[in-house]
Formats: C-alpha cells, structure tokens, sequence
C-alpha cells in the first residue's frame, strides 16, 4: 500500500549497496559515510549541478587526497629507509606521488572501471590518478589519517610498489640535472612555452634547456611540467649513465671553444691521423738554389759562361767585390 513512499529509499538503497560492494572489493572495508566514495569517482568533466549552481565533482576530494598520500608517503619512506639522506627521500617520493605512477595504480587495484567521466584527449592522461587521490581523501574523512595509513603502506604500496625497482630508476629528470649543474657550476634554465600546434582542449607545450646560454636539448608536453621533464630526459641521455663524465666533457669544451681557451689534446692527435701527410721538398731542393738554366732553355735563351760570370758578379757582397777589384789593379802594375 505504502510501497509508492519508500520506493525512492529502496533505489537509493541499491545504489549505495553497489557502491559499498565497490569499496569493499577494493579497499576491504565497509564505508560509513558512502556519499563521500561516490562523489570521489566523478570527474569534473561530468559535474553534477548543485540548485545554487555550484557543480559536484571529485576536485575537492583531491586537493585533500594529494596531501594526505604525500604524508603518508613521507611516513613510509622515513621508516622504510632510516639511512638514506634527505635527498633521496624526497626523490623516492617525487617517484610515488607522480602521476604515472598512480595512474598504474589506479589501473591495478580496478578502481579506473568505476570512475564517472565525459574526458577525452589529454585529460584522460590524468583522470585515474586524480581519481585515486579523491578516494584518498574520502577515506581519510570517513576513516581517519591512521586508518588510511595503515591502508596504504599495508594495503596498497606492499602488494602493488616495487620499491626495489624505484631506488633504481631515475624519473625525475629535471631535479636532477639541476643538481648536477649547481654541482658543476653551469647556468641552466628551461625555456617552456606553448607549441605552436597547442590549443585549448589539446594545449601542448615545448621546453628548451639551455646550459651557459647553449641550447642543449628540447622535449614536449601536455603540460608544462612534463614538456620541462622531457626536456631534461633528452639532454640526460648524453652520458652512458647518468649526467656525468661524458656530459660534463662535452659542455666544458662547447664553452672553451666559444671562449677561445680550447686547447685540442687528445682529439687533435685523432684529427692528425686522419688528416692526409702534408707533401715536403727533398733536402737537397731546400740547400740548393734553383738553377734556372733549364727554364732559360726552355724559354728560347742561352746563358753563356760571361753571363753565369756577371751573374755571379751581381750576387756576390759588396766587400767580396771590392777586395777582387783591387787584387785585379794590383796584377796589371805588375
């Protein structure tokens, strides 16, 4: 009689049954309060319209996600690795927090099959990850910080996170050629502006890095940050390693010729082997003067022995002329 009243409820009622089997599958808990996980999972391409006209969707939840997971990341990676410096805790963080790497995991736990979106292009590259830091955040308002943390650390980093593979693979690009620059005392800057093919539903951006204002490698990107990334990707893959020996060799000599202090060494040596024998005139072409009898002939004239004589004459000093004349003079008194 009264089935007409509590229809709606019952509807609601499965709807949040579905969800909490979503959560529970999951997460393996029970939600309390189920509103908080369902707002979670819409995308703010497909917001829903408050009567004041304020939208709904999940960009809330994951502001509060973002910094709730880099706590919490913090935590483990402080307890994980007691040794390890400050630099490196940060960089593994920058490796966990970063968008691929929770995109993957949004992907693995099946969380990405339930998400609300109308995206398309670009966008699509980071609705899971977006999505997984708004669960975050629903949790840790439902549950708590101590809850979420244990769920994380326990629950997700342990069965889905290879730390070993981590500490091992480089990712964040740019930070580290940044240190290496300070370290070598070069001025570097990237130089990021929109791409000319960049629009507003697809923007693309390109970055250049430039290195004691030497443009050294370029990349692209949907994002500044990423196009930034990329960037640094290309010039790092100079050195057989890391940006190291090689890199440092090739700038310092790139500014050494700009300058004019570039000295060759090894490499003038190769450039010698490689370069053809320069041709050199036999000693005895050097010692000898050239004798020109030939030539003469072989113009139509003839040098007879008066004229080698006066030739001589002419190419013998002044002294030596002198002192012939006299002893010419001398023999005629006699």
């Amino acid at each position: 009689m009264f089935d007409f009243l509590v229809r709606p409820f019952r509807k609601n009622s499965d709807g949040d049954s579905h969800y909490c089997r979503i959560i529970k599958d999951i997460f393996g808990f029970k939600p309390g309060n189920i509103e908080l996980y369902k707002l979670a999972l819409i995308h703010k391409s497909a917001s829903l319209a408050m009567p004041d006209g304020n939208p709904i969707n999940n960009e809330r939840l994951e502001f509060l996600g973002d910094a709730v997971l880099e706590s919490v990341v913090s935590d483990f990676l402080f307890i994980e690795f007691p040794q390890s410096d400050e630099g490196f805790l940060t960089q593994m963080r920058s490796k966990i927090v970063r968008r691929a790497t929770l995109n993957d995991l949004c992907v693995k736990i099946g969380l990405s099959e339930h998400i609300i979106s109308h995206a398309a292009g670009y966008v699509q590259k980071h609705l899971h990850g977006d999505a997984l830091e708004a669960m975050i955040g629903a949790i840790y308002l439902d549950k708590g910080y101590d809850f979420v943390n244990r769920l994380l650390i326990n629950g997700l980093f342990a069965k889905y996170l290879d730390m070993d593979s981590m500490t091992e693979r480089e990712t964040d690009y740019k930070s580290r050629l940044i240190e290496w620059c300070q370290k070598s005392r070069h001025a570097i800057r990237f130089d990021t502006r929109p791409d000319a093919d960049s629009t507003a539903n697809n923007p693309k951006f390109r970055s250049v890095v430039v290195i004691d204002r030497m443009e050294m490698g370029y990349g692209f990107g949907t994002t500044k940050k990423e196009a930034e990334q990329n960037a640094a990707l290309s010039v790092s893959q100079f050195s057989s390693e890391d940006i190291g020996i090689n890199y440092l060799e090739m700038v310092d000599r790139a500014v050494a010729v700009k300058s004019g202090t570039f000295a060759e060494t090894d490499s003038s040596a190769e450039a010698d082997v490689r370069k053809p024998a320069r041709r050199r005139k036999p000693r005895a072409a050097i010692d000898k003067p050239e004798d020109t009898t030939g030539s003469d002939s072989a113009a139509g004239h003839s040098t007879t022995s008066s004229d080698r004589g006066a030739v001589d004459k002419q190419s013998m000093p002044v002294a030596a002329r002198k002192s012939k004349s006299a002893k010419n003079t001398n023999d005629d008194d006699r």
